[in-house]
C-alpha cells in the first residue's frame, strides 16, 4: 500500500499495518479515518497527509513542464488507479485544484494505457487486457472500447505482487551465498542495501542480457572482503517461479467473470517496469497464444496515454477522438 492508495480512503487498523511494515514511519488515523503519515523533522513531530504527498509531486511535475514550456502549465489531465471510488477521485481532483491547476479530466490509468498504444482510434470493437505490474502490485483490466468510446468490463489483481518481491528472492539468495562462502551472515544495514541496490540492478540487466554480476565490498566484515556472484537469468527465473506464475491468476479472473475466451481478446497491453521481464511476458504470450503489445515503454505508457488525452482535449494532438469512459460499477478483485 503507497500514499497514493490511502488517497481519499477510509482506513482501517489492518491498512496501518500494512503500512508499517513497509515503511520506516508511523502511521495513524485522523477523526475522519484518513491516514496521515508521521515524520520526524529537526526533532519536530510532523503529520503528512496523502494529499500533501501529491501535492508535491503534482507540483514537481508542473514545474518540470513550466521549465519545457513557453507559456505556464494551468490545465491538466489525471491519470488514476481503475478502482479508485468517486471520493478517491474527487480527492484527487482536490489537491490538483489546490495548487490553481483546472482539471480538464480523470482518467483510469489502464484507460491510458491503452490511449499510448493507439487504441482509442480503432473504429471497430476490441477487447483489451491490460496488465500493470509495477514494484508492488499487480493490476489488471479487461476493457473494452470502440470509438474512443472505453467500458471497464473486471478487474483482477494483487496488491502483494511485483518487482520488489523479485528483488527479495534473489536477495535471499544470494545472502545466503555471502553466508556460506564467509561463514557469517550479513547483517548489516548499510551493507545489505548496497546489496539491494545491485540486485535491482542485476534485475535490469537481466531483462536485456543472459547473465549480470555483483561485485561488492562487505565493509562489516573484517577485513572488508569483496563480494563477487555471477547471476544467470535461469538463476533468477528459478528463484522466482512460482511468482512469475501468480501473474496469470488475475488474467483468467477477469476472463472467467465475463466468460470470456481468451481467443476474443484482441489485444494485451502490457505496463510497469516488471513487465520487461522476459519470462512474464514468455507466461503471457503462451497463455494467450498470442504476442502481448511492448511498442510502448512500459513504464512510460500511462503517462504517454494521459499526455494524448491532454493534446486531444488542448487541439495540439493531431487526432480527433479521445477517451470517453462509460461509468461502471465494476469492483476489483483481490487476489493473494
Amino acid at each position: 500500500m503507497t500514499a497514493n492508495d490511502s488517497l481519499g480512503r477510509f482506513l482501517q487498523r489492518k491498512h496501518l499495518q500494512l503500512f508499517e511494515k513497509l515503511y520506516p514511519f508511523q502511521v495513524s488515523l485522523d477523526e475522519e479515518g484518513n491516514a496521515r503519515f508521521h515524520l520526524r523533522v529537526n526533532n519536530s513531530l510532523m503529520y503528512i497527509k496523502p494529499e500533501n504527498i501529491g501535492s508535491i509531486l503534482i507540483q514537481t511535475l508542473v514545474d518540470a513542464a513550466n521549465k519545457n514550456l513557453s507559456i505556464p502549465a494551468k490545465k491538466v489531465v489525471i491519470s488514476v488507479p481503475a478502482e479508485f471510488d468517486d471520493r478517491q477521485r474527487n480527492f484527487t481532483k482536490k489537491t490538483a485544484t489546490s495548487l490553481g491547476l483546472e482539471v480538464m479530466r480523470v482518467i483510469n490509468e489502464p484507460t491510458a494505457a491503452a490511449m499510448a498504444y493507439g487504441l482509442h482510434s480503432v473504429p471497430s470493437l476490441r477487447y483489451i487486457v491490460v496488465v500493470d505490474l509495477g514494484g508492488g502490485t499487480l493490476d489488471v483490466s479487461l476493457l473494452n472500447v470502440q470509438g474512443g468510446m472505453f467500458l471497464t468490463l473486471a478487474m483482477a489483481g494483487n496488491n502483494h505482487l511485483g518487482g520488489q518481491d523479485f528483488n527479495q528472492r534473489l536477495t535471499k539468495y544470494l545472502l545466503d551465498i555471502i553466508n556460506k562462502r564467509f561463514g557469517r551472515s550479513l547483517t548489516n544495514k548499510e551493507d545489505k542495501q548496497t546489496l539491494r541496490l545491485q540486485v535491482e540492478t542485476v534485475k535490469l540487466e537481466l531483462t536485456r542480457q543472459y547473465t549480470s554480476n555483483i561485485s561488492m565490498t562487505i565493509s562489516s566484515f573484517e577485513g572488508a572482503p569483496l563480494f563477487q556472484e555471477t547471476v544467470s537469468r535461469t538463476t533468477f527465473e528459478d528463484l522466482n517461479a512460482d511468482l512469475f506464475s501468480k501473474v496469470l491468476e488475475p488474467i483468467k479472473t477477469v476472463l472467467n467473470i465475463t466468460e470470456m475466451d481468451k481467443q476474443e481478446v484482441h489485444d494485451i497491453v502490457l505496463v510497469g517496469g516488471s513487465t520487461r521481464i522476459p519470462k512474464i511476458r514468455e507466461l503471457i504470450r503462451d497463455y494467450f497464444n498470442k504476442e502481448p503489445n511492448t511498442s510502448v515503454e512500459p513504464d512510460l505508457a500511462v503517462a504517454i496515454g494521459v499526455s494524448i488525452q491532454a493534446g486531444i482535449i488542448g487541439g495540439m494532438w493531431p487526432l480527433t477522438v479521445s477517451a470517453v469512459e462509460r461509468q461502471t460499477k465494476v469492483k476489483k478483485i483481490h487476489i493473494s
